[in-house]
Order: structure tokens, then C-alpha cells, then sequence
């Protein structure tokens, strides 16, 4: 079994910055695709960015420029920078992975989310 974990949700005024990040643990020969989507009320959950194991990202086109996804292999973590947040921003922020175990099995996991509020 594999867990995700989020961490560095909060409130932020309009224009700041917000860090999360996500760590998987587990059952992990290796970690490939991780990414964040979020989820506002009323709303589908929506790719926010993805970042391959090899360093390729994809993001939304309502965050280029503002939000930038990182990773680090060796500790099967994820990152997202959020800079110059705004309101529209404001969402529960999911982690999703594509583990492959160590079976060679691959599966697919989402975190418990963290609530990212921009407001003043």
C-alpha cells in the first residue's frame, strides 16, 4: 500500500505564495508521474501541474507563469510553488502519483487533500 501525504495548505492574502508538497511513502519501486489538482465547490477536479520522473511538466493554463511543480526522486516528493495567488486559486489542493510497485505492478493514489484559501 502506498500513502500520500500533503502538506503546506493555509490562508494567504491575495498576491502571496504558498509551498506544498506531497510525499509518498510505501510499497515504491518507483515513483513516475506525480502532479497536484484541485477541487473548488461546485466545481470538477482539474490538472493544476504534472511533472514526469524525468522532469517534464504540464500546467494548467490559468497557473503558467504563476505556479511552478518540482520534485525530488530520491524522496518520492512532489512540490508546488504558488506564487501570486488569487482568489480563483482557492481550492482543495489533491496529490495524485503513479507508483509502480515493487511486483512491477503499477497503481495510481490521490492524497487527502489540503485546503489552499486566498483571501484578504
Amino acid at each position: 500500500q502506498v500513502q500520500l501525504v500533503e502538506s503546506g495548505g493555509g490562508l494567504v492574502q491575495p498576491g502571496g505564495s504558498l509551498r506544498l508538497s506531497c510525499v509518498a511513502s510505501g510499497s515504491i519501486f518507483r515513483s513516475d508521474t506525480m502532479g497536484w489538482y484541485r477541487q473548488a465547490p461546485g466545481l470538477e477536479r482539474e490538472l493544476v501541474a504534472s511533472i514526469t520522473r524525468y522532469g517534464v511538466t504540464t500546467y494548467a493554463d490559468s497557473v503558467k507563469g504563476r505556479f511552478t511543480i518540482s520534485r525530488d526522486n530520491t524522496k518520492n516528493t512532489v512540490y508546488l510553488q504558488m506564487n501570486s495567488l488569487n482568489p480563483e486559486d482557492t481550492a482543495v489542493y489533491y496529490c495524485h502519483a503513479d507508483i509502480l510497485h515493487y511486483d512491477f505492478r503499477p497503481d495510481a493514489y490521490w492524497g487527502q487533500g489540503t485546503q489552499v484559501t486566498v483571501s484578504s
